[in-house]
């Protein structure tokens, strides 16, 4: 189904986003019962540094999801705005026919089971191209769904494994996740979200595989909120190093890697994430999640915090120090003045960028997005795929030629260094 992008709609003056924040607020404070929350609670209490998060909890998430989602913002309207469309994605990626909130709903949904080779003839997605675990075994049964390449502008077909979570029909051909999952406002800044996260996971992939995490982002203190917010981390015995990464469309990719050096808690040793067309905003995603990790640490509540928890705890402080050194060691520097802003004032013209961005930088094919929103929920939610593109930071199963490349010339470089500290010469 084609999906139309409206060039009118414009972002609220000095933001990127389509409405300020009370009326989006105001548009979702009352959907609670439509997708399974039975709590939003305000958790920034919990940690000393104050950023606002706000956790919601979903007893109705299907088996293999968590219940236990959670929101940041530089404001608790914005944490909880955050934590809403959160819980909106998570409802939405479910499978409609076996998700609890969807009972005696209208559902909205086309899929068929094919073979990928009965499809050789239509816009079907290669399943290989998704960066498969194991090879797939001609033949082999899969189910599919409709999304649009905003690259070549038409339909195309997608393996459902790549758009539910947890994916539980038909062939299994890997672990679901919800890189690309994204709701908005409107469709159009819905499509800019999961786009930048798709773009984030990509760069962080390539550089923990890599061990290449780029260039260290010094900030000073006319750069306003971000270096304030940086600042807050500082004040409360907390190292924040942020990280550009290397990212092979040139859209800005912050990394935010905290270190509790006043409790020295391996638990605390964490990292946030940020994409977008202005580096101020992606620093300013990345320490805001790095908080919101923080917390959900600190709270315990969510499912897949648990899970790492036990083995943080086991290794001890100085081993996960080590074991993640990359993130916390020195390296060439850059300033925020010195990035390129690519803002745009409309979500068009982001995604246009965004777009264009991907067709130039040459590894991708497809840029899809699937609409799983539902008529009875005025909230766009889409799922954004990028085939080929890496996911090694959310299962280390999958790892495409760009992540081995790198790694190998990361080792290349290293080999080098250590010649050159010889005074060997030589080619490599």
């Amino acid at each position: 189904m084609r999906i139309e992008i409206n060039p009118d709609i414009k972002y609220q003056p000095g933001t990127q986003r389509v409405f300020d924040y009370k009326t989006t607020l105001s548009n979702i404070e009352n959907i609670f019962s439509d997708i399974g929350v039975t709590e939003l609670k305000d958790i920034t209490h919990l940690d000393r540094v104050g950023v606002p998060v706000v956790s919601a909890t979903r007893p109705s998430a299907g088996i293999g999801a968590i219940s236990v989602y959670s929101g940041k913002g530089a404001t608790e309207i914005q944490a909880k705005i955050s934590a809403i469309m959160e819980s909106v994605e998570r409802c939405f990626a479910e499978i409609p026919e076996t998700n609890a909130d969807f009972k005696d709903k209208t559902i909205d949904t086309d899929r068929i089971i094919k073979t990928y080779e009965d499809l050789k003839d239509t816009n079907a997605i290669d399943p290989e191209t998704l960066l498969l675990p194991e090879p797939i075994t001609p033949g082999t049964r899969l189910e599919w769904m409709s999304g649009w390449d905003l690259l070549d502008d038409c339909e195309v077909l997608v393996p459902t494994n790549a758009i539910y979570h947890p994916h539980t029909s038909g062939t299994f051909l890997f672990r679901s996740n919800t890189s690309g999952l994204a709701s908005g406002n409107t469709i159009e800044e819905a499509i800019v979200h999961g786009l930048l996260e798709v773009i984030e996971r990509d760069a962080i992939s390539i550089a923990e595989y890599s061990r290449n995490v780029g260039t260290e982002i010094i900030l000073q203190e006319d750069d306003g909120e971000v270096y304030d917010l940086k600042s807050k981390f500082e004040s409360n015995g907390i190292s924040v190093k942020l990280w550009l990464l290397p990212s092979i469309t040139g859209i800005p990719v912050v990394v935010a890697a905290l270190d509790d050096i006043k409790t020295k808690d391996p638990t605390m040793l964490v990292m946030g994430a940020g994409a977008h067309l202005s580096a101020e905003h992606a620093i300013f995603r990345a320490l805001t999640e790095a908080a919101q990790f923080r917390l959900a640490q600190i709270s315990g509540a969510r499912e897949d915090v648990q899970n790492r928890s036990g083995f943080v705890v086991g290794a001890g402080y100085d081993r996960m120090k080590r074991m993640n050194k990359f993130w916390y060691e020195g390296g060439e520097t850059t300033t925020l003045q010195e990035i390129p802003d690519l803002l745009s004032d409309t979500p068009a013209g982001s995604i246009r960028t965004i777009v264009e961005r991907l067709r130039l930088c040459g590894a991708a094919e497809h840029v899809i997005i699937v609409d799983i929103s539902q008529p009875w929920l005025d909230v766009p939610v889409i799922r954004a795929i990028i085939p080929t593109f890496e996911l090694y930071t959310v299962d280390r199963e999958r790892i495409g030629e760009r992540a081995r490349a790198a790694r190998k010339e990361r080792g290349r470089d290293a080999m080098r260094a250590r010649r050159a500290q010889r005074g060997v010469r030589g080619r490599v």
